[in-house]
């Protein structure tokens, strides 16, 4: 055997092993293997794919992996898991080795997300300023999602979370839309809205940028009452390292209360101040609110008022106003004179610290010149018993009035003190 042919054999030997060894390297399941074992080194995670893998190299190239669990080293709850990923990502970036954070697109089917995890993991991470979002030129699209905060006494969740970002680019705006339903102890929020951001890479670095949200959502408490409305968010936003902030937060709702299956009472609120979010609590302190109804009548129960406080929902609501009402609303019940048509603004203030759907007890007072009131009850006793004709005299309450006159059947009366005691009342405010 000649030299040139012993140089073609050995060639054609060599040409072979490489084509083997790069045939094994590159089986799905190996490849995905090594893949994720550099970035779960990178990101201090261990990350595997249990599923079936696949991958195309022609074009653009694909990676899809199913069954994922990416979870911090010993930790018994997995930070995420999901169904199935595929991230599409040009040559380009490949041959970058990650010095270029460009992708064509991200998929994301049956994505949890465990909030505690996440931010367990977030902590052990050193701190970076040049943290960067990654350009998604086909965009980002998650269906199906979960965020978990199971971690607190009172957890809450996001399931059915549908997300679509037609792009996604750290110097441009970002725009988005969301569908899903937050869930927390007897109360269900199902949303879908849209969201636009001035500047995406804000996520990232926690400068602020102009933000708007608008779409529906509903607050359902059980088959006893909802609260369907429109909803209007826009401001400044931040994201800190410890919480969210929008400063200051415009709101707007249009909507309408409905308990069980009585008509619904249509209302339209607003609102302004500084809005954050932190550690499940979203607080809008302090806040200025305004409320009028929206009926077609003059019956309409809805009051028109204007209150300054702080209006806090996480794990419970609490409300703290002060404010006034412009005028004595004509479904309500009417007084016994002179107060019946209490002429001009009266001023009130509000307090409630409870469940999200109003279940425990508010304590409202109100004065108009020299009258008084003080009282306690729930908004649910009160409207059962409007909506049941005034059933009973007094209605189920707990508290005091105090007016210099007051006129009972042709009868004048001066210097009116009245209580009225709810023993329920009493206990649960006690409790």
């Amino acid at each position: 055997m000649g030299r040139r042919q012993r140089g073609i054999l050995v060639a054609a030997g060599l040409l072979l092993l490489l084509l083997l060894a790069l045939r094994f390297a590159l089986e799905p399941q190996r490849a995905t293997k090594f893949l994720l074992d550099r970035i779960g080194t990178s990101l201090g995670l261990e990350i595997t794919a249990s599923g079936a893998a696949e991958y195309r190299l022609r074009g653009t190239p694909v990676l899809v992996i199913r069954d994922v669990v990416a979870r911090e080293p010993g930790a018994e709850v997995p930070l995420l898991t999901a169904d199935r990923i595929l991230l599409s990502l040009p040559w380009s970036t490949i041959r970058a080795r990650g010095a270029v954070l460009a992708a064509e697109r991200l998929e994301l089917d049956r994505p949890v997300l465990q909030l505690a995890a996440l931010q367990h993991w977030m902590a052990t991470r050193p701190p970076s300023k040049d943290m960067r979002l990654p350009t998604l030129a086909i965009g980002l699209q998650v269906r199906d999602g979960s965020l978990r905060n199971d971690g607190t006494q009172a957890g809450w969740r996001l399931d059915g979370v549908h997300l679509d970002a037609p792009r996604l680019a750290p110097e441009e705006a970002l725009q988005a839309r969301a569908r899903g339903r937050y869930v927390a102890d007897t109360i269900r929020v199902p949303f879908d809205l849209a969201l636009a951001l001035m500047r995406a890479q804000a996520i990232a670095d926690g400068s602020p940028t102009g933000m708007g949200i608008v779409g529906r959502l509903a607050v359902i408490g059980g088959d006893a009452w909802s609260l369907p409305a429109h909803l209007r968010l826009s401001g400044p936003l931040r994201f800190r390292t410890d919480d969210i902030r929008v400063t200051p937060a415009r709101l707007g709702l249009a909507g309408a209360y409905r308990s069980g299956d009585g008509e619904g009472m249509p209302f339209a609120l607003g609102g302004h101040g500084p809005l954050r979010y932190d550690a499940g609590r979203i607080a809008l302190a302090p806040a200025h609110v305004v409320v009028r109804g929206r009926g077609a009548s003059a019956s309409d129960p809805i009051p028109t008022a204007s209150a300054r406080g702080t209006v806090a929902f996480g794990d419970a609501l609490a409300l703290q106003l002060e404010g006034t009402l412009a005028g004595w609303p004509a479904s309500w019940p009417e007084l016994p004179a002179p107060l019946h048509r209490p002429a001009g603004p009266i001023a009130v203030s509000l307090e409630y610290d409870g469940p999200a759907d109003f279940g425990g007890v508010v304590a409202l007072q109100a004065s108009k010149d020299a009258t008084r009131f003080d009282g306690r009850f729930r908004i649910a006793d009160i409207t059962a018993w409007l909506d049941g004709g005034l059933a009973t005299p007094l209605p189920p309450l707990d508290g005091s009035a105090s007016t210099p006159v007051l006129e009972i059947a042709g009868a004048r009366l001066e210097g009116v003190q009245v209580s009225v005691d709810d023993p329920a009342i009493e206990a649960a405010s006690d409790d």
